[in-house]
């Protein structure tokens, strides 16, 4: 069995070459290099499959959508003008970015990510649009370098089943966020119990296949960490999409993208 920091290690190294590539290529990667994504899929194309729009496409700075995500968190969320919104495995900014637009100047969106590439990049393409209600911490969200009782808002985007510890990872979110604070997620999560040798397969972890937890162990991670209104509703999309996760390992018939919501009780 891989240990918690194996998995750690593995996936801080395959994303750190992801944000490194697009570096020296200027363009997404996607999956075909390592990761959740796009794969050989047109990027702009994977996006408005995930409900992007042109304008969201247009309006972040280039190097930020690096084709890693699996859904669409901000079309769920319902960010407000002045909230504080804290992004967690914020990769190149992309939602971060978007999330701004939405919160106006009167708001504030932190993203945080353990991996110095990735954090590095979003800021340089924080540097480069001039967006100053956004910051990039670097930090692990099993233990999220944020205060208590701060966000609004927590949005992430196929990270969360990269972590080896869900559970701890909602309870951060749960501490972090403010009372009657909301979360929404996009993730990969287990149509069936995973096989031990995908589970223990270090690839098929990083590429948001192994660690998939099924609906019903989100929603009891969900409900245990004190969240109420819990929704977990896993979205038909396209196999060939959902394929691309790792091409050639059937991935279809494991996993599929999620809409996760839920509310911290406001008392």
């Amino acid at each position: 069995m891989n240990s918690e920091e194996t998995i750690r290690q593995n996936v801080r190294q395959r994303y750190g070459s992801i944000a490194l590539a697009d570096d020296r290529t200027g363009k997404g990667q996607g999956l075909s290099s390592c990761g959740c994504g796009c794969g050989d899929l047109d990027l702009d194309q994977v996006s408005a499959m995930l409900g992007y729009s042109r304008e969201d496409l247009e309006t972040v700075p280039q190097g930020a959508n690096l084709g890693l995500g699996c859904g669409n968190p901000k079309a769920i969320a319902g960010i407000k003008k002045g909230e504080v919104v804290v992004d967690l495995g914020a990769g190149g900014g992309f939602d971060c970015f978007l999330a701004a637009r939405q919160t106006g100047k009167e708001g504030r969106v932190i993203g945080v990510d353990m991996t110095p590439e990735m954090v590095s990049k979003a800021r340089k393409n924080k540097d480069i649009s001039g967006t100053n209600n956004v910051e990039f911490r670097l930090g692990e969200i099993e233990h999220l370098p944020v205060a208590d009782n701060t966000a609004d808002l927590i949005i992430s985007n196929c990270v969360i089943n990269l972590s080896p510890q869900n559970p701890q990872v909602f309870k951060e979110a749960f501490r972090v966020l403010k009372p009657g604070g909301r979360l929404a997620v996009s993730d990969i999560l287990a149509l069936k119990p995973l096989p031990d040798s995908v589970r223990e397969d270090l690839n098929m972890v990083s590429a948001c296949i192994g660690g998939a937890a099924t609906v019903e162990e989100t929603r009891q991670m969900l409900e245990s960490a004190g969240f109420k209104e819990v929704s977990v509703t896993p979205k038909p999309v396209p196999r060939e999409l959902v394929e691309t996760y790792l091409p050639g390992s059937e991935a279809g018939d494991y996993v599929a993208p999620a809409d996760i919501t839920a509310v911290k009780p406001n008392i």
